[in-house]
């Protein structure tokens, strides 16, 4: 992997990994256009520099949440359900799942799931105040099942979440801010899971390389984060349901050919 590719890579996971499209769907579509293949590094790399990403809720939300014990329960109670299933299912996951096909099969599917949902649900509640610290702990464990479903690449964790949370009765943007405070711990994790299971060691170049996309993907994130929650409560799921159709199909025909 370059480090113009490892740059491409960071900006792409930047601006998808808070959007209902799957971030490591779109890294491992546009690392197989690349030609970077799905060796080792390379899908490790995808999921590290989402830490990265992760670092930009750190910084936005660190003044409206650094003191509250409460949320953290909360968070960890949410986190427990992908931490436990993560464990169990790490290497299927990486070795079977992490692959072109099963992203854009699963982008295509998602993308008729939330266009259907979008309608079934109408328009979403009003945020009331401090509703985001109102949640139950039932409504954060429901939450995190619903999380699960999105260790299958090209599912989409905030997709996942987000529904997780307007079915357990939050707003919109309650559900997206919640889903946002989720994916620290749960991406935390998964990074350092995934440096720990590595086949292999990793270079002093390739250290440089992670450092440059982990960067990157921080500084994208920061735009793209506050803009989706003004699109997402204004407009809902429709438009990102047939960009995820739209995108998966376009892929299978590419990759179709390509046989």
């Amino acid at each position: 992997m370059s480090i113009i590719d490892a740059i491409l890579t960071a900006i792409v996971e930047g601006l998808t990994e808070f959007l209902p499209v799957s971030s490591t769907g779109h890294m491992i579509l546009l690392n197989h256009l690349l030609g970077n293949g799905e060796d080792e590094f390379t899908k490790t790399f995808e999921i590290v520099i989402q830490l990265g990403a992760i670092m930009a809720i750190v910084l936005l939300y660190a003044k409206r949440f650094l003191l509250r014990f409460d949320i953290y329960l909360k968070l960890f109670v949410a986190f427990l359900p992908s931490a436990v299933l993560g464990l169990l299912f790490y290497k299927i996951i990486k070795t079977y799942l992490f692959n072109h096909w099963v992203v854009a099969t699963s982008l295509i599917l998602g993308g008729i799931v939330l266009i259907i949902l979008d309608k079934r649900m109408g328009p979403s509640i009003e945020q009331t105040d401090d509703e985001l610290a109102n949640i139950s702990f039932k409504q954060a464990f429901l939450i995190g099942c619903f999380q699960v479903i999105s260790m299958v690449p090209g599912v989409s964790r905030a997709a996942a979440t987000i529904i997780g949370g307007m079915f357990n009765g939050l707003s919109k943007k309650s559900a997206a801010e919640f889903s946002f405070l989720l994916a620290i711990p749960t991406m935390a994790a998964a990074s350092v899971l995934d440096l720990y299971k590595f086949e292999g060691t990793i270079t002093g170049d390739q250290w440089t390389t992670i450092g440059i996309g982990f960067v990157v993907a921080f500084l994208t994130a920061i735009v793209a984060v506050k803009w989706f929650v003004k699109l997402l409560d204004k407009h809902g799921f429709t438009g990102f349901g047939w960009y995820r159709i739209a995108i998966g199909v376009l892929f299978l025909l590419f990759a179709g050919s390509q046989l």
